[in-house]
């Protein structure tokens, strides 16, 4: 459940599922968390949105771009990999990322790639489906996983997602591009290090 007077993403990240891997507790610990989503309209219409935030709540970058995919899996592919690469310039290497989509097969593909990168035969622990169109930007998206010192994906609702509705209605939301670019780095965590003993040991009293 969500903790009140969290930041939104780092609560929707924590509260979804992550396809292929574990979420233990400590998934909070992410240092920046992205939503991103596609939208496609027909005839050959749509958008892509993307929500960035540190772990702190500090905004990173909001965009709502007006965009021409064939189908949604190009445009949910395509955002995925905006999102990435805006991330990519204001983090450093070392940064732990959450991603948030609501788009299954491709949470599914993003935690898979992860998984790979640390396999030994770097192979992930089922096949990639990519969908037809996707492919350049499948590409790009794994390379900037693999940029990072760890990613993983959780699926959501599409009504959860904070970048759905600037990804469908780019018109009304053209003012998020203009918003100055910031990058900022979230406050450190504290080290949880610490050897707690089990009650049995802590209640003693020293003789």
């Amino acid at each position: 459940m969500a903790a009140y007077g969290r930041p939104a993403l780092r609560d929707l990240f924590d509260d979804s599922p992550t396809p292929h891997i574990a979420h233990p507790p400590r998934t909070h610990r992410r240092d920046f968390y992205v939503a991103t989503d596609g939208s496609f309209h027909e005839p050959d219409s749509g958008g892509l949105g993307v929500v960035i935030e540190t772990r702190d709540g500090e905004s990173v970058a909001r965009l709502s771009v007006p965009d021409t995919p064939p189908d949604n899996n190009v445009a949910e592919y395509r955002a995925l990999h905006l999102g990435l690469d805006v991330l990519a310039a204001r983090a450093p290497p070392s940064a732990r990322v959450g991603v948030v989509i609501d788009h299954d097969a491709l949470a599914a593909n993003v935690n898979r790639a992860a998984l790979a990168l640390s396999a030994p035969d770097a192979r992930p622990p089922h096949p990639f489906r990519v969908p037809p169109g996707t492919d350049h930007h499948w590409r790009g998206i794994r390379a900037r996983i693999g940029g990072f010192a760890a990613l993983r994906a959780a699926r959501l609702d599409s009504r959860e997602n904070p970048a759905h509705p600037l990804a469908n209605d780019p018109s009304s939301y053209a003012h998020v591009n203009g918003e100055p670019d910031h990058c900022v780095r979230p406050t450190p965590t504290e080290s949880t290090d610490e050897q707690i003993p089990p009650p049995s040991r802590a209640d003693r009293h020293a003789d």
